[in-house]
């Protein structure tokens, strides 16, 4: 069973994402907060192993209760899910910790789906904010040096694996292109989460990009068609 609390300063809407999560048997409703404050305090005590996290929150929003619960709670993770898909909202949430952020305009089931995939370690950004975060990054004038420096401490492989990581690709999507077992890409993973000190794939891209390990391709310079 996954544990979930609900943060959302929207009783209707509190009402409906229970209403939809519990119709999924492998999903448990913890409990529910109406403001960030409230929401560090109830996962403090729940230990819910999922917090779906509203951005514009009462006494505490939403991104300053992830940077908390992700300092003093790093076990639970954090799905923001949210109405609004600002560049502010989207990189502060990731920069506080957050493992992903997803839209309420989600279908149904890409909700359901995306609290079993944090559970389950793994992060998830819906495909507008991935866009979003590639451009973005794109745009950065020059690579983070210490991010450089922190790159010495992978092997080959591992640095290998975190471009691929970089790009988008899954853990079998990545083992495919290594010719290699995806458990390795497994271990591969969680050794350059260790050695960098990030929390989870969606910090790991966001290193990659800053660092200059895995600059996005500009228009001119991808393949013409012939």
């Amino acid at each position: 069973m996954t544990r979930v609390l609900i943060a959302d300063d929207d009783h209707l809407m509190r009402a409906g994402l229970i209403e939809l999560l519990t119709a999924d048997p492998g999903i448990e409703i913890a409990g529910q907060a109406a403001t960030g404050r409230e929401a560090v305090e109830k996962a403090r005590l729940l230990a819910p192993e999922v917090v779906l996290m509203d951005v514009r929150m009462p006494d505490l929003d939403g991104i300053a209760a992830t940077r908390r619960l992700s300092q003093t709670a790093p076990e639970v993770k954090i799905l923001i899910l949210t109405t609004f898909e600002q560049d502010d909202y989207i990189f502060g949430a990731l920069r506080a910790g957050a493992s992903g952020f997803l839209l309420k305009r989600a279908r149904p089931e890409d909700l359901i789906a995306a609290v079993h995939a944090v559970a389950a370690g793994d992060s998830l950004l819906s495909p507008s904010v991935t866009r979003r975060v590639i451009t973005r990054l794109a745009q950065q004038p020059a690579p983070d040096l210490a991010g450089q420096a922190k790159l010495e401490a992978l092997t080959p492989r591992e640095r290998e694996t975190l471009e691929l990581l970089a790009r988008g690709l899954s853990n079998r999507e990545i083992a495919a292109v290594l010719v290699v077992e995806e458990s390795t890409i497994r271990t591969h993973v969680k050794r350059i989460l260790m050695k960098l000190g990030l929390r989870d794939r969606v910090q790991a891209v966001i290193f990659a990009y800053e660092s200059g390990i895995n600059r996005p391709r500009r228009s001119e310079d991808r393949p013409r068609p012939e």
